[in-house]
């Protein structure tokens, strides 16, 4: 009787095997950049991804590295220019990187990378040190048309959300948006120090970030971003309180220029099948995030609407020039 060589018969075990499981094939080892300082948003969310791509079995090795500046503007300048054609790189982003391009006048575009998918979508929240005789915010709209000079915002890089949502409070409550003294921090740790130590007025992040310090009652919150209260919080919106400010904070994730339709493809599989995973729906709970994943042509088409609606935000403020 004839018998196959027994490097075939396991070559024709694995492709049976690949053919079952797809991730038995897509075994991936990828790199991901995190275009910010350790500690912040983009930072957790990367190494969320790292997390949650090993732990459903969808990457092997998932390496983050951090490359801070500009409100992303120096990752991305590095990811489109050094990671050109590699399908095992992608870069966390998301609405602080379009601000900061607009305004930084970048000649490194998001239209340069290739979109990947939305990931998540997360509610703002302004808070001020336990101590701070701002209880509410309308006390804080007070101070502002009072002398807004001297009330000043911490919060993340210059042209982003929460640049952005000082602008947009200050322009809601009657202030001059032009005219808000904001300090931008490349990392969350940063921020956090400076408010917990008394140097700032208020704060700006998304509530993920804080929510420790607020259960604890180092911080007070003031208000959040969402249309509605939300479900098992004792924080008021800023529109219950008046105030007509709504606006959600989104993070997505995207691959470099020049892969081919396979290698994107091999990417998104990879980042729906984490999105879907028992490990990801955890971290998002344990985060506070809200699922927004959207992906394909789909987040293509949202990332240059919401690129064109960012801008003319910040152009309306005074943060970018017409």
């Amino acid at each position: 009787m004839f018998r196959f060589p027994a490097r075939l018969v396991g070559a024709a075990v694995a492709l049976t095997l690949a053919a079952a499981n797809p991730g038995f094939a897509q075994q991936l080892e990828l790199k991901l950049m995190a275009p910010a300082a350790p500690g912040g948003g983009w930072d957790q969310t990367a190494r969320s991804m790292q997390q949650a791509l090993v732990a459903a079995g969808v990457a092997r090795s998932v390496q983050v590295t951090n490359v801070p500046g500009a409100g992303g503007s120096v990752g991305i300048a590095q990811f489109v220019n050094g990671a050109k054609g590699d399908g095992n790189q992608m870069m966390v982003n998301g609405f602080v990187m379009v601000g900061a391009l607009a305004m930084n006048k970048s000649p490194v575009t998001l239209e340069q990378v290739t979109p990947i998918a939305r990931l998540t979508e997360e509610i703002q929240v302004i808070v001020v040190p336990a101590n701070s005789p701002i209880k509410t915010a309308q006390d804080l709209a007070a101070a502002l048309k009072a002398d807004i000079a001297k009330v000043t915002f911490a919060g993340g890089s210059a042209g982003g959300v929460d640049h952005v949502m000082a602008a947009l409070f200050a322009g809601a409550v009657g202030a001059d948006a032009k005219k808000i003294n904001y300090i931008p921090f490349s990392g969350g740790g940063e921020s956090l120090a400076a408010i917990l130590g008394g140097k700032v007025t208020a704060g700006i992040s998304g509530l993920s970030e804080y929510e420790g310090q607020i259960k604890s009652g180092k911080l007070r919150a003031i208000g959040v971003t969402s249309e509605k209260r939300i479900a098992g919080s004792d924080i008021p919106t800023f529109k219950e309180q008046g105030i007509d400010l709504v606006i959600a904070n989104w993070r997505s994730v995207v691959a470099p220029p020049g892969i081919t339709p396979e290698q994107r493809k091999t990417l998104s599989d990879a980042v729906e099948k984490m999105v879907k995973s028992d490990a990801w729906k955890e971290i998002l709970k344990q985060k506070g995030w809200e699922d927004a994943y959207l992906g394909g042509d789909a987040f293509a088409d949202f990332l240059k609407k919401e690129t064109a609606r960012v801008t003319d935000v910040l152009k309306s403020v005074g943060l970018v020039k017409s």
